[in-house]
């Protein structure tokens, strides 16, 4: 099976409650961008999005492995959830950016 319809849900100060949302659409693939004001938020957008069918979630900035198995647990295990990584070389310049 192909990847078809994915979302990713991300952390953007002054985000819209209920996310703001863009879709990119290459005719083969819909990717569906989401941004909240705070990673609770994200909880029910990817309810949202497994609603719509996306068969994987990615989260980013501000998601954690407390906040991945919360959106897990909120979808019943629906589609695979994932959470963007950063490398040890990283951690302080990535650390300098959320304080």
């Amino acid at each position: 099976m192909a990847l078809t319809h994915w979302g990713f849900i991300y952390t953007a100060a002054g985000s819209s409650e209920g996310g703001d949302v863009s879709v990119v659409d290459t005719g083969k693939c819909r990717t569906v961008l989401v941004g909240v004001a705070k990673p609770e938020e994200g909880v029910e957008v990817a309810r949202r999005l497994v609603g719509e069918g996306v068969q994987l979630i990615e989260l980013c900035g501000g998601f954690g492995p407390v906040w991945a198995g919360r959106i897990i647990e909120a979808i019943d295990g629906a589609v695979p959830v994932g959470t963007v990584g950063y490398g040890p070389e990283a951690v302080d310049q990535v650390h300098a950016i959320f304080s």
